[in-house]
C-alpha cells in the first residue's frame, strides 16, 4: 500500500465517507452551529435602536399616538421624519392650545427626557435610558463588546480544543455561554449588560470553529466542502431564528431566553458527540481512534480489519510533535498565516458590516435581517459547486472582487433607484458570503492536523478586528455617509489581489505535519487528484 492508502481518509473512504453514522454526528453538529449562530447576533436586536420621538407635556396623553397631526407645531422635522430628541419651546407669551396651533411653540429647541415610542418594541435602549444621539455609541458598543470577547475566547479556545478536545469546546462553550445569556437579562445596569455580553461571546467563540472543524474531520476528502457548505447554512438558520424569535416577542429578554435556552441544552450531547478521530489520533489516542472508527463502520454496515488498524498505528507513531511555534518559524507557513488573517480580517468586516448596515434596505429592521440571512444560503449552495470547479484560490478571489464591485456600484447607483440599490447590496452580501465560506475551507487545508484548531483559531481571532469594526459603521457614516461602503470596496480588493499567492488545496490530503503543510500546492497526491 502507499503512503495515502494507510492513511485516515482511505479508511474512512473504506468505512464510508459520509455514512448513516457521518449523517447522524454531524446533524448534532448542525444544530449546535445553529444555536450558536442565533446567540452570536442576539445583540443586534437586544441593542437595536429604535423610532421615537420627544413627549410633550400637556399634548401627549396617556396612549399618546406618534405623529399625531399637530406634532409639527411641536417637533422639527427632518426628512419628514420628526426629531428624536429635540422639541420647540412652549411659548408662554400666549394661551396654550394643546399643540394644535405654532403659536403654542417658539421657534427654540430643547433636549427632552422623556419619549414616545411608535412601537411597543422593546431594547436596552429603553431598559437603560440610551436614546438620542450622545447615546448612539452605547448601542453600537454591544456589538464591538460581543466581538472583543470573541477576540479573546476565540485564540484561547484554541488552544484548549488541540488540548483537550474538540468536543469539549463546541459542548461546553455553549453551555456557560447560554448561562451568561440568561444571567445577563438581570443584569441591573448597562455596565454590567456589557460584562455578561462580553463573557457569553467569549465562552461561545471557539463553537463554530468547532463545529466546522469536527464536521471536516469526520468526513473524506470529497465531503469536506459539502460539511463546510451545511456547517455555513446552518449559520444562516441561525440568524433567521434569531430574527424570527426577535420580531415575535419584541422585546430584548424575551428574545434572550428563547436564544440562549437552547444552547444549555445542549450538555446532554457531551455522551453523544465522538472526539474527533483526526484529534485523538494526533494525541496518541489511537485505542479512542479505533473505537469511534469501529462504531462508524458497524452504523454504516461496512468492515475494517486489524491490518487497516496496525498500519494507521504505524504511521501516526511516526508523525511529528509540531508546535505554534515551529509553524512561526517556517517562513512558508508564517507568511501563509499572515494572508489568512488579512483575509479573516476582511471577510469579517464584509460580512457582518453588511449584515449590520441591513436594516436601511426597506424600513422594517427584522425582515432587512432575514433577507440578508437568507441570500447566504445560495451562496453557501453554489460554493459546494464553484470550489471543486474553479478550485479554492479562484473561487475566494473572485468573491472578494464580486463584493468590491457590489459595494463600489451601491456607490453609483442614484438613491431613487431602490430596486438597483437593493440588487447590488444582495450580490455583496452574496459575494461575502462565499468569500467567508472558502475562507473556512481553505485555511482548515492549509495547516498540519495536530494545530489546525490553533491556526484557525488565531485567524479567526484575527478576523474579529473586522467583526469588532464592523458595528461602528453608523459612527463611521457620521464622519462621511459613503464611508463604510468606500472601506468595503477597498478591503475587498485588497484581499483578492492577495488571496492569489494562496497555494491550490482542491483534493488534497489534509496534512498531518509542518513539512507536509509546507508542501502543500507544490505536488498533489495521485490517489486524491
Amino acid at each position: 500500500m502507499t503512503a495515502a492508502d494507510n492513511s485516515l481518509d482511505a479508511i474512512l473512504l473504506q468505512i464510508g465517507d459520509f455514512g448513516k453514522y457521518q449523517i447522524f454526528i454531524f446533524s448534532v453538529v448542525c444544530l449546535a452551529v445553529t444555536f450558536h449562530s442565533a446567540v452570536h447576533v442576539a445583540y443586534v436586536f437586544t441593542a437595536m435602536d429604535l423610532n421615537y420621538r420627544c413627549a410633550i407635556p400637556g399634548c401627549d396623553t396617556i396612549n399618546p399616538q406618534f405623529e399625531p397631526t399637530w406634532l409639527p407645531n411641536a417637533i422639527p422635522f427632518s426628512e419628514n421624519e420628526p426629531s428624536k430628541c429635540a422639541r420647540y419651546v412652549i411659548n408662554n407669551a400666549t394661551q396654550f392650545t394643546n399643540c394644535s396651533k405654532a403659536t403654542d411653540f417658539t421657534s427654540k429647541t430643547e433636549t427632552c427626557n422623556s419619549f414616545v415610542y411608535k412601537t411597543d418594541e422593546y431594547s436596552i435602549l429603553r431598559e437603560y435610558d440610551l436614546q438620542c444621539d450622545d447615546n448612539l455609541w452605547k448601542l453600537t458598543l454591544v456589538g464591538t463588546i460581543n466581538n472583543v470577547g470573541q477576540f479573546f475566547g476565540l485564540f484561547i479556545s484554541g488552544i484548549i480544543s488541540d488540548r483537550f478536545g474538540r468536543k469539549v469546546v463546541l459542548i461546553f462553550g455553549l453551555v456557560f455561554c447560554g448561562l451568561c445569556g440568561i444571567i445577563r437579562s438581570f443584569a441591573p445596569s448597562y455596565e454590567w449588560f456589557l460584562v455578561f455580553e462580553f463573557l457569553d461571546a467569549a465562552f461561545a467563540a471557539g463553537s463554530y470553529v468547532c463545529g466546522f472543524i469536527m464536521g471536516v474531520e469526520l468526513v473524506g476528502p470529497k465531503r469536506r466542502v459539502l460539511t463546510g457548505t451545511l456547517s455555513s447554512s446552518c449559520y444562516a438558520v441561525g440568524e433567521v431564528f434569531a430574527a424570527g424569535a426577535a420580531w415575535l416577542v419584541q422585546s430584548w429578554k424575551p428574545t434572550i431566553y428563547i436564544l440562549y435556552t437552547p444552547p444549555i441544552l445542549l450538555l446532554g450531547c457531551f455522551w453523544i458527540l465522538p472526539e474527533s478521530v483526526r484529534w485523538n489520533l494526533s494525541k496518541g489516542r489511537f485505542e479512542e481512534a479505533k473505537k469511534t472508527l469501529k462504531r462508524i463502520a458497524e452504523v454504516n454496515g461496512k468492515t475494517i480489519s486489524d491490518s487497516t488498524f496496525d498500519k494507521l498505528a504505524l504511521a501516526d507513531e511516526s508523525e511529528p510533535t509540531d508546535t505554534y511555534i515551529d509553524v512561526l518559524k517556517s517562513r512558508t507557513l508564517f507568511l501563509r498565516l499572515i494572508n489568512c488573517c488579512f483575509c479573516w480580517i476582511t471577510c469579517a468586516f464584509l460580512f457582518y458590516g453588511l449584515t449590520l448596515n441591513s436594516v436601511a434596505l426597506a424600513g422594517n429592521s427584522y425582515l432587512d435581517f432575514v433577507l440578508t440571512a437568507l441570500v447566504e444560503i445560495p451562496a453557501y449552495c453554489i460554493c459546494t459547486w464553484i470550489i471543486d470547479k474553479f478550485g479554492r484560490k479562484l473561487s475566494l478571489s473572485g468573491s472578494f472582487f464580486l463584493t468590491a464591485l457590489a459595494c463600489l456600484a451601491f456607490l453609483i447607483i442614484p438613491d431613487d433607484s431602490e430596486g438597483g440599490r437593493l440588487a447590488v447590496y444582495l450580490v455583496g452580501k452574496f459575494g461575502a458570503t462565499v468569500a467567508f465560506t472558502v475562507t473556512y475551507v481553505l485555511t482548515s487545508e492549509l495547516f498540519p492536523t495536530r494545530l489546525r484548531h490553533s491556526m484557525m483559531g488565531t485567524c479567526s481571532t484575527f478576523g474579529r478586528i473586522g467583526s469588532m469594526v464592523a458595528p461602528q459603521t453608523p459612527l463611521l457614516a457620521q464622519v462621511w455617509d459613503p464611508l463604510p461602503v468606500v472601506m468595503f470596496t477597498s478591503m475587498g480588493t485588497i484581499a483578492g489581489l492577495l488571496t492569489i499567492l494562496f497555494p491550490e488545496t482542491l483534493g488534497i490530503k489534509l496534512p498531518d505535519s509542518i513539512e507536509e503543510a509546507e508542501n502543500v500546492g507544490k505536488h498533489r497526491d495521485k490517489g486524491e487528484s
